[in-house]
Parts: C-alpha cells; structure tokens; sequence
C-alpha cells in the first residue's frame, strides 16, 4: 500500500522560498510518475508538477514554471517541491499523489489520474 507524507510547509513573505518534502512508502518500479497538486480555500485541486520516476522528466502548470522545481529521490523515496518567489496566490494546502501501478502518465497534472494521496501541507504567502 502506497503511504505519502508531506512536510516544510509554512507562512512566509512575498518574494521567500519553501522546499516541500514528500516521504513515500510502498512506491515500486511500478509507479511510473508522482505528482504536486495544491487546493486553496474554495477553489478546486490543481495539479502544480509533475515527475517522471524513469528519466526524470518534468512538467509544470505554467503560473509556476521558473519558479518552483519538482524533484525525486529515489534512493530516499522522497519527492521533493522547491518553491521560490512566492506570490500570495500561491498560498493553499499542498498534496502530493502517485497514480495507480504501472498505469500510464500523461504528461498533464490532472487529479482523476491520481490515486493515492498525503494529508496535505499547508503553505502561507504573505504580501
């Protein structure tokens, strides 16, 4: 059973950095790409970065290309989020998510393409 749980989380002011972290257990071989979605208050869950686990090919939604970089440890079974110059429409509960085994990864940041999920982290921008 896949586990995910995020830390790094936090308030901070326009402009600052965050590095989210996301521990999984219970990844395999089988999984083919992780993912980072955020939620804010009222609005739906949108995908933010995506990974592939084999090659390492990135993709993001473009309010955030340049700023943020997703990453993958694989030796560490950790996901990681780097943030920098954040905005206040940045701010919302973070998740990060891996689909169901060996199914396919498109290319897009979608959440009905996602299976498994963390608790979330909660990220603060202050202007």
């Amino acid at each position: 059973q896949v586990q995910l749980v995020e830390s790094g989380g936090g308030s901070v002011q326009a402009g600052g950095s965050l590095r989210l972290s996301c521990a999984a257990s219970g990844v395999t071989y089988s999984t083919n790409c992780m993912g980072w979605f955020r939620q804010a208050p009222g609005k739906e869950r949108e995908g933010v970065a995506g990974i592939y686990v084999r090659g390492g090919s990135t993709y993001y939604v473009d309010s955030v290309k340049g700023r943020f970089t997703i990453s993958l440890d694989n030796a560490k079974n950790t996901l990681y989020l780097q943030m920098n110059s954040l905005k206040p429409e940045d701010t919302a509960m973070y998740y990060c998510a891996a689909p169901l085994p060996w199914d396919i990864c498109s290319g897009s940041i979608k959440p009905a393409d996602f299976a498994y999920w963390g608790q979330g982290t909660q990220v603060t921008v202050s202007s």
